[in-house]
């Protein structure tokens, strides 16, 4: 009888400490007609989601150059931090997802030339395929986005372009780029044939983000809570002071970041859980 007893607590335990991970599946995809591709992408679900009928926050997490919908699984280990996160209650259970920007082209805007619009597929296709396939709040105030490199300033663009969708903003060593130079425009011209000096000049205002965050107007600079952070020996260090000194000069409320690192996985696996504590700030009920 003590040895069934035993067994019965043993697998109690077992049962306990397994319900308390979350799910990862990180080869999913999508049909998209923006970008007449499937895209894939990877999403975290909270421990209890299977058990539960409650809908759940969402943190969209952006990768940088070089990664697809895997890097923040793999790399990042988002999975064993987010579960981590959630016990010690940093954070409150929410979904999280992976897009994968790294086919064809490598991105989250539109592409100049016109023929691959990501920034378009993300907003127009991407998040309502989430919202309607997994429990999400929908609310403004239940939608983040974070992201590191790439993926950072893939973060400052959308929450800058739609400060109506997004609580809260986690750009991690971002990149931030200070104007556009001669390369970066032929780099652009031979991206987009036919298309004139002018017009690439026109695209790149779009996403270059100190003159972004220059325009935003005066009802939006509390629109969405900022945390920036960057390492003090990344190479991207200069352009993300100077997006903090811009939000200081433009009066935009945010938290500014400097730690011992470089831009590597080490980190921004440390950036995480700050990341969670911080969204969860803006999807929990004051």
């Amino acid at each position: 009888m003590k040895k069934l007893l035993s067994g019965i607590f043993c697998l109690f335990c077992f049962v306990a400490v397994f319900a308390q991970n979350g799910k990862i599946m990180d080869n999913l995809s999508m049909k998209s007609k923006i970008l007449n591709s499937e895209r894939k992408y990877a999403i975290y679900l909270p421990p209890d989601y299977e058990t539960s009928d409650r809908s759940y926050p969402v943190l969209y997490l952006l990768h940088g150059m070089g990664d697809d919908q895997t890097g923040w699984v793999q790399f990042g280990e988002v999975g064993a931090i987010t579960d981590k996160a959630i016990q010690e209650g940093i954070a409150t259970p929410m979904i999280i997802v992976m897009p994968d920007a790294n086919t064809k082209y490598q991105g989250y805007f539109n592409h100049p030339n016109g023929t691959y619009d990501y920034e378009d597929f993300f907003f127009e296709e991407f998040i309502p395929y989430i919202e309607k396939t997994y429990r999400c709040r929908t609310e403004k105030r239940a939608r983040a986005v974070a992201g590191l490199s790439m993926g950072g300033g893939g973060t400052l663009v959308y929450a800058l372009h739609h400060p109506e969708l997004f609580a809260a903003a986690c750009p991690l060593s971002a990149a931030v780029r200070q104007s556009m130079n001669d390369a970066m425009r032929s780099h652009y011209a031979k991206e987009a044939p036919g298309k004139s000096d002018a017009e690439i000049d026109e695209w790149y205002k779009n996403y270059d983000i100190l003159q972004l965050v220059e325009k935003v107007p005066e009802d939006k600079k509390n629109a969405v809570r900022w945390y920036i952070d960057c390492g003090d020996d990344d190479f991207l260090a200069e352009g993300n002071s100077l997006l903090h000194i811009a939000m200081l000069k433009n009066k935009i409320p945010h938290e500014y970041r400097v730690r011992n690192g470089q831009h590597n996985w080490s980190y921004w696996r440390g950036s995480l859980p700050e990341v969670l504590r911080f969204v969860t700030g803006s999807f929990r009920q004051n």
